[in-house]
């Protein structure tokens, strides 16, 4: 019964009736545009999943430049134009978003670089041995002849 429900689950969509195009075929190209523009509210969610209003705002910019005969491409271009390639979910390989697509990487080595100097020095000392007093409350604890404090 649990499998129907979930075949059954459709995603929830934030685009809404009156964003629609009457052109089946100009909104499901507004649709495949927005799968791929982040929400710069939500910054996780495509435009298409974000109830946020500049979300709203950014489904309506997409289909007015459909409908003026821009085609995605230029649709994608004048967006990068206004907000940069952080509007894009999958934002290309270049030199201004090396940083982006590195950072990752130099985080997961400078934690591994941190992991291993901190086992190293671990292993460098020795336990500092017993005093005369520790070890003979060791002992009595060890021998059931603890004195409660």
């Amino acid at each position: 019964m649990t499998v129907l429900v979930f075949q059954l689950a459709v995603p929830a969509f934030a685009v809404e009736p009156g964003e629609m195009l009457k052109d089946p075929k100009l909104e499901q190209r507004a649709r495949k545009i927005s799968e791929g523009l982040r929400c710069l509210v939500c910054q996780n969610e495509s435009i298409d999943d974000s109830g946020a209003q500049l979300a709203h705002d950014l489904r309506l910019l997409v289909r007015d430049r459909l409908k003026a005969g821009d085609t995605d491409q230029q649709v994608k271009d004048y967006l990068v134009s206004r907000y940069g390639n952080f509007i894009l979910l999958k934002p290309p390989f270049e030199w201004d978003t090396l940083l982006l697509w590195l950072s990752p990487f130099a985080i997961l080595a400078l934690g591994a670089g941190a992991a291993l100097r901190n086992r190293r020095k671990g292993e460098d000392k020795p336990a500092a041995p017993l005093s005369d007093d520790e070890a003979e409350r060791l002992k009595a604890l060890l021998g059931g002849d603890a004195q409660p404090n």
